[in-house]
């Protein structure tokens, strides 16, 4: 996917995105391999970098295991979840029962649009994002609302999915009909440039492929519609697929068969980025914001 206009056809729906995660809430951790580790290798890479953050955002929580790992890492800090569905919300406020009561007092859970965060400019140190981004509908906007939210010197540290990301079903797809059954997914070059437009410093960016493996394709569409992964694109069949279409389409899937299973490719790009020091922000409300170590030293006239 270019970093160019959006073809229409892949806007996402987020009305139905939000229904699809909160009937997914208790089935997606039982079907949630990738992203759980995934999600365990962004908050190892934070061993590579040299932070101590008192506030920390984590994007797209779903059932809130990114955020109690982040809580555990920073146990001095105040851990944010934000997730556009409130069953996934809910899932992860009563799994926090069984954690003590001090991450209790320091966890708090907010139902929002990764679009229109609802923080003051300048509130976090770390922003922490596990494969969210491809779900929103202008990826660059909410990279501009993260880069807003960050305090001078804050860390971004995402994840998502690249234009591999489930290209057998995707071209299965494609020799049965016309429609849309597969998100776009963005380019990790046009994500770096994104970053880079929206005024982020030192963008790092780097990618891994994952294959899981099935017996068939209807085990996999199973697995998806668990994790509330649906087709809300505008381009998508709005009725039922029929019969003939859904044989071609596992016909053509079966053209992709090695060693008695068919492959399901994943391609998570990863990426972390600084939010400038030193700089002038600028609040919504109209005022201005000064680091106060730009201050310290000066002297008066």
């Amino acid at each position: 996917m270019s970093d160019g206009p959006l073809d229409q056809r892949y806007r996402i729906n987020k009305a139905l995105m939000r229904r699809a995660f909160d009937r997914a809430a208790h089935s997606y951790e039982d079907h949630a391999p990738l992203q759980k580790e995934v999600a365990q290798r962004m908050v190892q890479r934070l061993d590579l970098v040299k932070l101590n953050p008192r506030r920390v955002l984590d994007i797209g929580s779903a059932t809130g295991r990114s955020t109690r790992m982040l809580a555990q890492r920073y146990p001095f800090a105040q851990v944010t979840a934000l997730d556009l569905s409130l069953g996934m919300l809910r899932l992860a406020r009563r799994a926090t029962p069984m954690m003590d009561k001090w991450f209790m007092r320091r966890t708090t859970f907010t139902c929002a649009d990764a679009e229109a965060l609802p923080f003051a400019t300048g509130s976090m140190e770390l922003v922490f994002s596990n494969l969210t981004l491809q779900w929103c509908g202008e990826p660059e906007r909410v990279l501009s609302e993260m880069r807003r939210v960050l305090a001078p010197g804050g860390l971004l540290m995402f994840s998502s999915f690249g234009p591999d990301t489930l290209k057998e079903l995707r071209e299965s797809f494609a020799r049965a009909d016309g429609f849309v059954h597969v998100h776009a997914f963005m380019d990790m070059h046009d994500l770096g440039d994104a970053l880079l437009r929206v005024r982020f410093t030192n963008p790092v960016m780097d990618m891994e492929q994952f294959t899981l493996t099935y017996p068939d394709v209807d085990k996999l569409m199973r697995d998806l519609k668990a994790l509330g992964a649906h087709n809300v694109s505008a381009g998508r069949a709005h009725g039922l697929t029929g019969k003939t279409r859904m044989q071609n389409m596992r016909a053509a899937y079966e053209t992709w068969r090695r060693n008695g299973v068919l492959p399901a490719s994943y391609e998570v790009v990863y990426g972390h980025a600084w939010a400038p020091e030193g700089e002038l922000q600028k609040a919504h409300e109209g005022t201005v914001k000064i680091p106060l170590s730009s201050l310290r030293g000066r002297k008066n006239p």
